[in-house]
């Protein structure tokens, strides 16, 4: 695994190549309405039997709330042991603690990228009593290879994120990956994670390369896009397809639009969720189980 340096975002004016063959839409999917935690409102729009098309993203949420009542007991203590953790906050305070005694204040604009590992023991705990939370929880897996390493935190401030403007007015934060030579707050070597968000006014259009090897979505959570002619509107997730011939993806906005781009390229490995814990194997399930009854996943760092 690698951790990009901290990069103080820029304005780049330089455009990327122009996509020749944009992806189409493979397909919409509605989310699912779900809570968790302590009783947490959310969408689930990634959701368990997407996982291998969507290879190695496992899981997204989304949550939007102004009222306290869906947001305000947040996640207290559960474990995750296999994968990778990366929240988005648009709007609102939530306070991160875990087991190997990482703490960060995740703010407007803000992302969190925690690394479970062998395995943590975390909380998500909201730090406002009213007023909108907003964001996205996007799971990355790690590759057997790196599923027990040692874990990992790291609080990314909204100052910290980079960014650019595209053309047309387009605005664009580099969560992780690159885009227009910008390179984004995190990278990582074998999966290779692309997570934009983007801003675009009305009418405007952004491209994006990708590899074609690479499994991919866009998330619309305001306003509506057009994708190879296909209308995506707000709260629906486009799986792009795999197109051999494809060198990127070509968005145009409709009215006013925000949307989450999210690519990388699949690890081709058995898949075998429990919960909080996702592993290659049943044996490997069991053992975590294990591992956490037994507290080798640490407590609460408090």
């Amino acid at each position: 695994m690698t951790r990009a340096d901290p990069q103080i975002p820029v304005e780049q004016p330089v455009a990327p190549p122009g996509v020749r063959h944009s992806r189409g839409v493979e397909r919409l999917v509605r989310g699912q309405e779900t809570s968790d935690g302590a009783g947490v409102r959310l969408t689930r729009v990634l959701t368990q039997d997407l996982q291998r098309r969507l290879d190695p993203f496992l899981m997204l949420d989304a949550f939007g709330s102004d009222n306290p009542d869906d947001y305000i007991a947040g996640f207290p203590d559960h474990p995750h042991r296999g994968f990778e953790t990366v929240t988005y906050m648009i709007a609102g305070r939530m306070l991160h603690r875990d087991s190997a005694g990482h703490e960060g204040l995740l703010q407007n604009g803000g992302m969190q990228w925690m690394t479970a590992g062998r395995g943590v023991v975390h909380s998500e705990i909201p730090q406002q009593e009213s007023g909108v939370m907003e964001g996205f929880q996007l799971w990355l897996n790690l590759p057997a290879h790196d599923k027990l390493r040692q874990p990992w935190y790291r609080d990314v401030q909204a100052a910290e994120i980079p960014r650019r403007h595209a053309a047309q007015g387009v605005e664009v934060a580099v969560l992780a990956g690159s885009s227009g030579g910008l390179v984004g707050a995190v990278t990582r070597e074998t999966t290779e994670p692309l997570y934009l968000d983007l801003q675009l006014p009305a009418g405007a259009s952004f491209e994006q390369a990708l590899d074609p090897a690479f499994n991919a979505f866009v998330y619309v959570y305001r306003g509506e896009l057009d994708i190879a002619g296909q209308r995506v509107p707000a709260q629906r997730m486009a799986i792009l397809g795999n197109d051999a011939q494809a060198d990127g993806v070509v968005l145009r906005a409709g009215p006013q639009s925000r949307a989450l781009l999210v690519a990388g390229r699949p690890l081709g490995e058995p898949i075998v969720q429990y919960g909080p814990f996702v592993m290659n194997s049943q044996q490997q399930i069991f053992e975590a189980v294990r591992d956490f009854r037994e507290g080798r996943m640490g407590g609460y760092a408090g």
